[in-house]
């Protein structure tokens, strides 16, 4: 059965199916985009974040909202409202893009789903369907199509990390034939779970997609909010040997910062969508100066648009500064403001350059001590490399314009799993 929320819950938090989970287990929890969600476990968000690089490390999602189209023309639809070409992009294979409005600033990104029979699914950020839905309705060419939710919300959860495909491959339905199939950014299944034919062994229908948020290896698991709470607990058990935990969203926010993932309305903002490090969500060709190889909605608007850049940077130990106040100092000449800032535990640098867990050239016997990192928006282009400052009123860090933060990244990784017996 749903679980119910407590009677004591302020009742303009919504929360997901696994709220008395959250609670059984000592979470820490806040508001997140109108939601009661888990910051943080018994553990701490420290070694959450380090479960999720060393072994695995297990999320709830289900505050994320799904969107479905359908019509004759919805693939050309969809490719218009939508940043990423999507015209080539084959069934079973997710796109990641962004929708936005005539100014050429962004509404939200999104996960983009081809399902079979030419329909699509977005899976956008929490509380942002009925303003996606409404945006996309409104635009002329939505003649004909269907814009709706799924019948019933869906649950979602997130497992994540070099272990994960072994811990499924505990629970799932023919794991040995359905995983490897699995590359990075490829699902299997269905929204209309029923008729997708993935399934775990307890007969509970999914839809899993290789995919997260995390920058490690990991898989989103979609399924009825009624069995959520099992399939929770399924994958708490199989995965205790293996070092799992569950995870909140502070290991959520400093794992995708150290993966340069962008948080919305925060990383991506009220400014022209364009000068970021996210630009395979753009359709920019290859060679200098770059152009865009189709149109879509708030397309004009960047052509002629004077935008500030979102630049990765990595500080040299973990200290930080208050990223409400802080601005950014280059060559003596303020030139911007912090979008994110956080400690990624799992890098630190060997001789200037930044290590982490998982680097092949890492010293025997090395424990990184985490870096300062995240996001700056500047008035310029700086080129990795630069030395910047970052000052708010009590302290002032030296941090460096990188190209990539937490090196050698699972997510892209060939995953194994155990054999069951």
């Amino acid at each position: 059965m749903p679980e119910s929320p407590l009677p004591n819950r302020p009742p303009e938090f919504r929360v997901t199916a696994l709220h008395s989970r959250h609670l059984a287990l000592g979470a820490v929890m806040a508001s997140f985009s109108g939601w009661n969600m888990p910051l943080w476990y018994m553990a701490g968000a420290v070694k959450e974040h380090l479960a999720v690089i060393r072994d695995a490390g297990l999320f709830d999602t289900g505050h994320m909202d799904i969107i479905l189209l359908s019509g004759e023309k919805v693939r050309e639809f969809l490719n218009f409202a939508c940043t990423r070409d999507i015209s080539a992009l084959p069934p079973r294979r997710a796109a990641y893009g962004a929708f936005l409005d005539q100014r050429g600033h962004c509404l939200d990104d999104a996960v983009i789903y081809p399902l079979n029979g030419g329909r699509y699914a977005l899976v956008v950020n929490a509380g942002m369907g009925p303003a996606i839905r409404h945006h996309l309705a409104l635009l002329p060419e939505a003649a004909g199509i269907d814009i709706r939710e799924p019948a019933g919300r869906l649950a979602k959860l997130d497992l994540q990390g070099p272990a994960s495909a072994a811990i499924l491959g505990e629970i799932l339905d023919q794991a040995e034939q359905v995983l490897p199939e699995l590359s990075f950014f490829s699902f299997k299944g269905d929204f209309d779970l029923a008729a997708g034919g993935v399934r775990l062994k307890d007969g509970t229908p999914i839809l899993l997609s290789r995919t997260g948020y995390t920058g490690e290896l990991g898989f989103e698991i979609f399924l009825q909010p009624e069995q959520a709470g099992r399939v929770w607990d399924h994958l708490l058990q199989a995965g205790k040997p293996k070092g799992l935990l569950p995870c909140g969203l502070a290991a959520r926010d400093s794992l995708r910062t150290g993966a340069v993932l962008p948080l919305c309305r925060q990383d991506i903002g009220d400014w022209p969508f364009i000068n970021h490090p996210w630009e395979s969500a753009l359709p920019l060709t290859k060679d200098e100066p770059l152009s865009f190889t189709k149109d879509f909605v708030g397309r004009n608007a960047l052509d002629r648009a004077a935008a500030p850049h979102t630049l990765p940077f990595a500080g040299f130990d973990q200290r930080r500064v208050d990223p409400h106040t802080a601005k950014v100092v280059q060559a003596g000449r303020e030139c911007g403001t912090i979008l994110t800032i956080v400690t990624d535990m799992a890098i630190g640098r060997t001789d200037g350059a930044i290590t982490g867990l998982s680097s092949p050239e890492r010293p025997e016997n090395w424990t990184p001590r985490g870096l300062a990192c995240g996001f700056v928006k500047v008035d310029r282009r700086l080129e990795a490399g630069t030395q910047v400052t970052l000052k708010d009123g009590r302290r002032e860090i030296k941090a460096e314009i990188v190209r990539d933060i937490r090196p050698n990244r699972s997510a892209r990784a060939r995953h194994k799993i155990s054999r069951t017996t």
